[in-house]
């Protein structure tokens, strides 16, 4: 008797396997790791766009490590053109001259608090000044927006430029650093359609029914779904900031408040003016001097450098933002 039921059991339980293996779907080809077969011109197409990639990277990348390892070599060896892609009787006397100068230092720390303080008020200004205009219910925004597209077609020019700063007081100061050219047209045309794009009409119309205020909209909305934007902008006008070398010689006569880019340059006319002395000293400061361009490059890039992956996070969102749904 025991026998039997055991058979039974086994009988019964291979039944209900053999249906529940057919009841199973079957598997999409895709999961199966099957390859779509590539053709000719596919195969021809990826290895051309690889070749081309490659040699966009030797092109940006090899002058880098030319730079790099320029600045890491001895004076000697860069002056006579020896240093290639990798250094040559490494040293770091170059560094050192160049973060030796006092004038370094303080550049560094004006070039920071023009970046960090002209990026806040740029972002501010793009937003306030973007946000109004992406609104439809904005009486003459269509004649306001033609007028800010056409600052970016048509400008003064140096000239004028400098008799405004000059007539407002603002010469070898620090706000002539911030706020001439504190607002980029162009980054306010990227929000502006940011704006009408990524948030619905049906947002801004459920909070006003809810009785939030314009500003309100602004700083809860609008701003928490725009910080890819905003780090865009940012990014952008940071970069400017940093880079900024001809407004500071236009307008800056005091050397505490030149920017970096402007104490390299007198650094770097003055290590190549010679002087008087012997050859031998006139040599020693020539082949110095070539050491130190490559080394004050190194200098100025290292801070974008350091700032960018802490925004690279926000371009990775920012090309999805949209793509899904739901």
């Amino acid at each position: 008797m025991v026998t039997t039921i055991n058979t039974e059991a086994l009988l019964t339980e291979e039944v209900v396997v053999a249906k529940n293996k057919k009841r199973r779907p079957k598997r999409d080809p895709l999961t199966r790791g099957v390859k779509v077969k590539e053709t000719k011109t596919d195969r021809v197409f990826i290895a051309a766009a690889y070749i081309l990639l490659t040699v966009f990277l030797l092109v940006v990348l090899l002058p880098l490590l030319n730079i790099l390892a320029s600045s890491v070599s001895s004076p000697q060896a860069v002056s006579a053109g020896r240093v290639l892609f990798w250094p040559v009787d490494f040293t770091l006397r170059g560094y050192e001259e160049a973060l030796g100068n006092p004038a370094i230092l303080r550049g560094f720390g004006n070039s920071i608090f023009y970046t960090v303080v002209g990026t806040l008020i740029s972002v501010l200004g793009t937003v306030a000044v973007a946000y109004p205009l992406s609104r439809t219910q904005l009486f003459g925004r269509k004649v306001i927006t033609g007028g800010v597209v056409f600052t970016m077609l048509f400008s003064g020019g140096v000239i004028p430029m400098y008799l405004v700063v000059q007539s407002l007081g603002l010469l070898d100061t620090r706000w002539s650093m911030l706020l001439p050219n504190a607002i980029g047209v162009w980054q306010v045309i990227i929000a502006i359609v940011y704006f009408r794009s990524a948030v619905p009409d049906e947002v801004y119309e459920a909070a006003q029914l809810d009785g939030a205020s314009e500003l309100r909209i602004l700083w809860t909305i609008v701003v928490p779904l725009a910080k890819p934007l905003l780090a865009v902008i940012a990014l952008m006008y940071a970069i400017m900031q940093w880079n900024s070398y001809f407004d500071a010689l236009l307008y800056l006569r005091n050397a505490d408040l030149q920017p970096l880019q402007l104490v390299l340059r007198g650094l770097l006319i003055l290590n190549d003016s010679g002087g008087g002395g012997d050859v031998a000293e006139q040599l020693r400061r020539r082949e110095l001097a070539d050491l130190m361009r490559y080394s004050t490059v190194v200098i100025a890039t290292i801070p974008m450098l350091v700032a960018y992956p802490f925004v690279a996070k926000y371009f990775n969102k920012g090309i999805m933002v949209g793509a899904v749904k739901g």
